[in-house]
């Protein structure tokens, strides 16, 4: 099974490569470079070191960001699935900020708090936080109501339960949260960087396409959706590790 999921992964990105190749060399547009003129761009930044740089502003929005995302939005989600007052009143917030076009909102923050760092992580935590929330909050909300009672009947305090049995039932859901979290802060990161201020990997994509330098361009998209996907393969890892016998299948798989 191992094998015939990477054979398949390889043919995917053989056809889609493949195909990328064809539409450049046709040409489909003057601005749509071939694959191999892509990836001999992607090479030279990252020989030169402009890449890591590039990355090296990039993740820290996005770091910071998740980061604030996992614990305000798992302990914000805990309290909206043990509490259905607070789940009233709050879930209809991240239920709009999720199918929002948040990106509307990028203007004010940048009134509010300038085209520094503090509104990147902004962007990175109204796009992955609403994820997060809500993921925690279902799964807390459907943990099987028989294993608490269990722990009633067994004389466990209100705490006992929710540490002994709603959240470590909750965990796998919780980490599947996360890992679209991570998605999701992946997009803010890369949208604050077009939208705000061009710096890091943003600054390559606007800087290349301001001078025509398609290749260096879509060498710099690629390299985002790249290392997107294998971090999120790796998340996917452990969350296998962690949650074993909770596989519920993956599209990578």
């Amino acid at each position: 099974m191992p094998y015939r999921s990477l054979m398949l992964k390889l043919l995917s990105a053989a056809l889609v490569f493949g195909a990328w190749e064809v539409a450049g060399r046709i040409p489909v547009s003057y601005a749509f470079p071939t694959f191999l003129e892509s990836m001999q761009s992607l090479l030279g930044m990252t020989l030169d070191g402009s890449l890591f740089k590039a990355y090296a502003e990039t993740l820290r929005p996005l770091v910071v960001g998740v980061s604030i995302s996992a614990v305000l939005g798992i302990g914000i989600g805990l309290w909206i699935g043990l509490s259905e007052k607070f789940d009233w009143l709050f879930s209809p917030i991240f239920v709009v900020m999720q199918t929002a076009p948040l990106a509307a909102l990028i203007p004010l923050l940048v009134m509010a708090y300038g085209i520094g760092l503090t509104s990147k992580v902004f962007v990175v935590c109204i796009m992955a936080m609403p994820v997060i929330v809500l993921n925690t909050a279902g799964a807390v909300r459907n943990t099987p109501f028989s294993m608490k009672e269990m722990a009633r009947s067994f004389l466990a305090s209100e705490r006992d339960v929710i540490l002994k049995v709603v959240i470590p039932a909750a965990s796998p859901l919780i980490f599947s949260g996360l890992r679209l979290g991570v998605s999701a802060g992946f997009i803010g990161a890369i949208l604050s960087e077009l939208k705000i201020t061009p710096t890091g990997v943003g600054d390559i994509i606007t800087y290349s396409r301001s001078i025509a330098d398609y290749p260096a361009m879509y060498a710099a998209i690629f390299s985002i959706i790249l290392l997107a996907v294998l971090f999120l393969n790796v998340l996917e890892k452990v969350e296998l590790h962690l949650f074993k016998g909770n596989n519920r299948g993956y599209a990578s798989d």
